[in-house]
């Protein structure tokens, strides 16, 4: 639910309220009891979708230093801690099979 800010026009008392957007702007003042003189104020909002887990283009400053992030991104200049083997590790190539498919012969049609 969003929260709306309202301002009495008498008194000048700012306050806030969570409504639904269907409930009725409040009449009256809380700090006065002035009715009829309570408007609702635009005010912007506080939310930004900032940080991990969103597009690195999303709220992009022209200062910031443009990357790939399938390129490496944050881990990039850290290399990645592996164990030193031994010996190395051999590829060897699979065996090619020794004789060829016995190959399908089409059965004659009755």
């Amino acid at each position: 639910m969003p929260i709306y800010a309202y301002r009495c026009a008498q008194c000048e008392h700012d306050f806030d309220r969570l409504q639904k957007l269907s409930d009725p702007d409040p009449d009256a003042c809380p700090e006065c009891g002035a009715v009829g003189e309570v408007r609702r104020q635009l005010t912007a909002p506080s939310f930004r979708l900032a940080g991990s887990g969103w597009y690195e283009t999303d709220f992009k400053k022209d200062g910031d230093k443009k990357r790939n992030l399938a390129e490496g991104g944050e881990g990039a200049g850290k290399p990645e801690a592996k164990p030193a083997a031994a010996t190395p590790a051999k590829s060897e190539p699979a065996p090619a099979p020794a004789s060829p498919a016995p190959k399908a012969e089409p059965k004659p049609a009755a």
